[in-house]
C-alpha cells in the first residue's frame, strides 16, 4: 500500500479536488499549498509578505544576464524553497497523506511507499473548471491566467528541481481529468495506491 501520494497538476485540471477526494476515500491527511506555505511561515525564517511575494516564482531577472552566483546570494527564494521542502518532508514522514503541489514528487522521490501522480486536462476543460471557480473573470482573462500559471509552474519546476513539469518520467501515474472525469481519476488513484 502506498501511504504517501503526491499530486502535481495543471492549473484548472481539478487536481486539488481530486487530491481532497483521494484523501477522504483513503482516510489520509490532505496537505495543499496553503498548508505547506503556512508551515514555511511557522518555521520562523520567513514573513507572510515574503512568502506571498516569492511563492512559486523564480526571480524575473534570472536568466537575463545575472550570474548563478549572484542569484544564489539572494537568500529569500532559497529559504522559501528549503522551508517548503522541510514542511513536505515533515508531512510525508508521518505517512498516510496526500500532498498537492510544491514539486513534492521530486522532494520525496527517494521515499518508499510513494505514489506520484500528474493530472492534466484539455484547455477547454480547464477553462470550464475555472469558470465555475471564478465566474466573475472573463474568458480572455481566465485563459491568460491558465497560460501564466502553466509558465510559472514550468519555470519554477525547472529552476528548483532541474526536471520538467508534467513529464511522465517523473510520475508513477498520469491521468487526464477531461477524458476520465473527476470520479474515475479518484477511483484510479485510490486503486493504484491500495495495490
Amino acid at each position: 500500500m502506498k501511504n504517501i501520494i503526491t499530486i502535481s497538476r495543471q492549473f484548472g485540471a481539478g487536481g486539488s479536488t481530486i487530491g481532497q477526494r483521494v484523501a477522504e476515500e483513503l482516510g489520509y491527511y490532505y496537505c495543499d499549498k496553503d498548508m505547506i506555505v503556512r508551515a514555511a511561515i511557522e518555521s520562523g525564517n520567513l514573513t507572510p509578505d515574503e512568502v506571498r511575494h516569492y511563492d512559486e516564482k523564480v526571480p524575473g531577472e534570472f536568466g537575463l544576464g545575472e550570474s548563478l552566483f549572484d542569484f544564489y546570494n539572494k537568500p529569500l527564494d532559497e529559504r522559501l524553497f528549503k522551508a517548503q521542502t522541510e514542511a513536505i518532508k515533515s508531512v510525508a514522514e508521518k505517512g498516510n497523506c496526500v500532498i498537492v503541489g510544491r514539486n513534492a514528487n521530486i522532494v520525496l522521490q527517494e521515499y518508499d511507499r510513494t505514489l506520484h501522480v500528474f493530472i492534466s486536462a484539455t484547455e477547454h476543460f480547464r477553462m470550464k473548471w475555472m469558470q465555475n471557480k471564478l465566474p466573475e473573470m472573463s474568458e480572455e482573462k481566465l485563459l491568460e491566467k491558465i497560460h501564466s500559471v502553466d509558465r510559472i509552474r514550468n519555470k519554477y519546476c525547472k529552476h528548483y528541481t532541474d526536471t520538467e513539469f508534467g513529464n511522465a518520467t517523473y510520475y508513477d501515474l498520469c491521468v487526464k481529468s477531461s477524458t476520465l472525469g473527476i470520479d474515475r481519476c479518484v477511483d484510479l488513484i485510490c486503486q493504484v495506491a491500495r495495490s
